[in-house]
């Protein structure tokens, strides 16, 4: 009997979701069934967004920045690649998912044993302690730069949204879902207005999309690339979409099944095509900016605000990205908190009130955050945020590895197993993944930073 047949018969709990299932309040809320093809694709629209927040969180601005500030548009096909990867590792994802019923923090649970599932579940808290420090840092910048509030202090009301996020979860998950895609959308705009302003060459930009062998053998450009790859390809967000998926109510027949994957692959893929092009746009806007007119390399994200107004001869430019930064972080909020209830209950079967979740994570942010400003000022958070990232790359094999070995299993996944060529390619970033972070931990043993 394939594994997914196990929890066909999963009723509701309690709560209105299911017993054993992460984010058991919204389990199976949305329905999908609609008469007609059209409006079953509407229903499954949403998750893709949540994990299209990766590419445009705080930290993913940092380490954007500073390689467009510093190398131009070289490490666009480090941003293109990595875009590609995470296509592929959510089409993955979704086939998981509803194949076997499970997120990929329960499949954890379940499949490997305690020795080995505790560890990944403590790998998986710290990548999303290391997505919260991020957000922490660049919603308090945000803050600063459109109302002047002090940093320390911004890092501090950051533990407010709570608040936000429990508003938004008690008029239910498409509520969230539309926050979350508004934000994108401000983020959107705002770039453009600024990418307008910045009047980028369309042929350096279509140059920089080819990959060089420079990016492996500069050590300062591999550490950039893999932050770069750390946030688009953000473990986190393998946990995510493994398990908002299943606030779909799809039915749960193979034909139901094979239906919710392909909208769901459609959808992921879609939101993760238009965000590349945000992202990709931060990169363009830094190269244009900062690389063309011989600023230097900007790491610091009130230093980049401050530069564009002299830089771009517009007072208009500034406030877009103050909007976007704030927009940011507010949108990656919601998107960490969802993973980690999803990494908690599912790994652990611990089922905390979300009030007390989103501290403890936010707390274990907001401490280093504080600490790192206190001592450094803003440039010791400008490094921790860009530090944040390369922290999230090397987390990333712990999140793959499961997921391409899971996925892989006949027994796991029945009859919706991978085409081969998914399974070859995905396994392959894979070791792409583990290989370029060993080398990274060899040159820094090796003094080569």
């Amino acid at each position: 009997m394939a594994a997914y047949e196990e929890r066909t018969d999963m009723g509701p709990g309690p709560s209105g979701g299911a017993n054993d299932a992460s984010l058991d309040e919204s389990y199976r809320s949305i329905p999908v069934e609609a008469t007609t093809a059209s409006r079953r694709f509407l229903a499954f629209l949403g998750p893709g967004f949540l994990v299209a927040v990766g590419y445009m969180d705080p930290g993913n601005w940092a380490t954007s920045i500073a390689g467009g500030s510093r190398f131009g548009y070289a490490l666009l096909a480090a941003v293109l690649l990595s875009s590609i990867m995470a296509m592929l590792l959510q089409a993955l994802c979704a086939r998981f998912a509803i194949a076997t019923g499970r997120d990929l923090a329960e499949a954890c649970r379940e499949f490997l044993p305690r020795w080995l599932s505790l560890p990944l579940w403590a790998l998986a808290e710290l990548a999303i302690v290391a997505t919260d420090l991020a957000e922490v840092i660049g919603t308090a910048i945000g803050l600063q730069l459109l109302f002047g509030l002090p940093l320390v202090w911004g890092v501090i009301v950051t533990a407010l949204d709570v608040f936000l996020i429990l508003y938004l979860q008690s008029k239910g998950f498409r509520r969230l879902e539309a926050f979350v895609a508004a934000m994108i959308l401000v983020i959107a705009v705002c770039f453009v207005g600024q990418l307008i302003l910045a009047q980028p060459s369309v042929a350096a930009m279509l140059a920089g999309l080819i990959p060089t062998g420079r990016i492996v053998t500069d050590n300062q450009m591999l550490y950039l690339a893999l932050g770069i790859l750390g946030a688009t390809v953000m473990p986190h967000n393998l946990y995510l979409h493994t398990g908002i998926l299943h606030t779909r109510a799809y039915a749960l027949d193979r034909k139901g099944r094979e239906r919710a994957i392909r909208y769901a692959t459609i959808d992921s893929t879609a939101a993760l095509g238009f965000a590349f092009l945000v992202n990709a746009s931060i990169l363009v806007l830094a190269a244009a900016a900062f690389y063309g007119a011989g600023a230097g390399e900007v790491e610091d994200l009130t230093d980049a605000h401050a530069l564009l107004e002299p830089l771009l001869g517009s007072s208009l430019a500034p406030i877009l990205f103050a909007v976007a930064l704030l927009a940011s972080g507010l949108s990656s909020t919601v998107t960490a908190t969802l993973a980690g209830q999803i990494v908690m209950q599912g790994f652990l079967k611990l089922r905390l009130p979300i009030v007390a979740r989103r501290l403890i994570t936010r707390g274990l942010a907001i401490i280093p955050a504080a600490v790192a400003i206190v001592a450094y000022g803003e440039k010791g958070a400008a490094e921790l945020l860009v530090l944040s990232q390369v922290v999230l790359s090397l987390q990333l094999p712990f999140a793959v590895i499961p997921l391409v070995v899971f996925s892989a299993q006949k027994k796991r996944m029945g009859a919706h197993m991978p085409p081969l060529w998914l399974l070859a390619i995905t396994s392959i970033i894979a070791v792409l993944i583990v290989g370029l972070n060993a080398k990274l931990v060899w040159d820094f043993v090796d003094g080569g930073f």
